[in-house]
């Protein structure tokens, strides 16, 4: 089958509801009033396979014109019948591969669609009644072009009722009642089979177009994560690179050594963040609980921000991995806010669980929330509600500001949380 363009009469979301396009007979197209839309017939080849398995889909179709040629091969007609039968059965074949297997962008017009179904019927009853029954195999193809080029509230009627014509022709012509009777179950079975093409190709169109949604929302999916991953990491080491370039600058003229560990601190923080970030773009990034404790120990120290960690621990429980990567990034944020924002002179941070979640909690002692959540917070909530957690912000109970990441405790580390907690 060859491919039609779908065409409507402008955009489909602005056309008034309840209203049905003018065109769908456009590019031989059928209109489907299910769902509201042109369904065209087949795809035009992409390459030269495709395009010789359609000829021969064609020719096997075109079989059924070996009755009609062979009567004009038989010669029992006069030179004029046999030239006018030639030419009637060329122009039968132009007109229904036109509308059938034609794939140009140029539209059909209604009136050529109608003239064109008009001019097969009239040639397939008049060569059958004026060259003999071989001839009746025409009608066979008016039923397959009126299941294809009509819609189905049309095509449904049609398609019996032109092969109850054509059973009224074959009784007019002598000879041809077994051919009659022979002709009955292709006649339905073309047309209603060119209904079916229909249907399959509309669901095939939309499976690519589901199909391409999928890929259209992992990437999307993927490039939020990439976002997530950039933000985070970058944030974090380049608040803790400029607090230290501000503190080894001070200490430059009067403590050179002191000044000298800042820069190599920068540096192995700048490698280690270019470490990150490479990791990250390849998807292999997944931060752990205890580096990021130590991370925001050695952050905290350098902005001048005195640390509580002794309730975090390092021995935490063996979550997935999931988990345990939702609250590293959960620290990672928390005190990269602290250090950027809050103004605070000390932060606690606590690992503990309650009623069955693991909970992190990060209280400073600074100014608070000024304002809405930026999109460090809001990428957070993201990862956390990926990892079946929850995000709980607010204020602190002497004030300042409270970070709490929760997320789901699995039973074997609920089992180990007690044993590990002891001493």
């Amino acid at each position: 089958m060859a491919d039609q363009a779908e065409r409507t009469d402008g955009d489909p979301e602005h056309r008034p509801r309840g209203r049905r396009p003018l065109t769908w007979w456009a590019d031989a197209t059928a209109y489907d009033e299910e769902n509201d839309q042109l369904v065209t017939i087949g795809q035009s080849p992409e390459n030269r396979r495709q395009a010789l398995i359609k000829l021969m889909w064609i020719g096997i179709w075109m079989a059924y014109m070996g009755a009609p040629v062979s009567d004009l091969a038989d010669g029992h007609h006069t030179v004029p019948a046999t030239v006018c039968g030639a030419l009637g059965l060329l122009a039968f074949v132009t007109v229904y591969l036109v509308l059938i297997f034609r794939h140009t962008g140029r539209a059909l017009s209604r009136r050529t669609v109608f003239g064109a179904l008009g001019t097969i019927c009239a040639l397939a009853v008049v060569l059958t009644l004026t060259m003999g029954g071989d001839w009746l195999v025409l009608c066979v193809y008016v039923s397959v072009a009126f299941g294809a080029v009509l819609p189905l509230r049309l095509s449904r009627w049609a398609i019996p009722l032109n092969t109850v014509c054509m059973v009224a022709v074959g009784v007019l012509v002598r000879g041809s009642h077994g051919l009659v009777s022979a002709l009955i179950v292709p006649s339905l079975l073309g047309g209603f089979a060119m209904t079916g093409v229909r249907q399959m190709v509309r669901t095939t169109r939309a499976l690519r177009a589901a199909r391409a949604t999928v890929a259209q929302l992992a990437a999307n999916e993927e490039r939020l994560r990439l976002a997530r991953d950039l933000h985070d990491l970058l944030g974090h080491s380049l608040s803790l690179i400029t607090l230290k370039s501000e503190l080894a600058g001070r200490m430059l003229p009067g403590k050179p050594e002191q000044a000298a560990r800042q820069v190599a601190d920068i540096e192995r923080v700048s490698r280690q963040a270019l470490v990150d970030v490479r990791e990250a773009v390849s998807g292999f990034r997944r931060p752990t609980l205890e580096a990021e404790v130590a991370g925001a120990r050695t952050a905290l120290a350098a902005a001048g921000i005195a640390a509580d960690l002794s309730r975090a621990g390092t021995h935490h429980p063996d979550l997935p991995p999931d988990q345990e990567g939702a609250l590293a990034w959960a620290l990672r944020e928390a005190v990269t806010n602290v250090v950027r924002h809050s103004g605070a002179r000390r932060c606690a941070v606590t690992l503990d669980e309650t009623g069955g979640e693991l909970c992190l909690t990060v209280t400073d002692d600074g100014r608070g929330a000024t304002g809405p959540h930026g999109n460090g917070l809001t990428g957070l909530a993201e990862r956390l509600q990926l990892a079946d957690g929850r995000l709980e912000t607010g204020p602190g109970e002497r004030g300042g500001f409270t970070l709490r990441a929760l997320v789901p405790l699995s039973r074997g580390a609920r089992a180990e949380l007690p044993s590990q907690a002891a001493p």
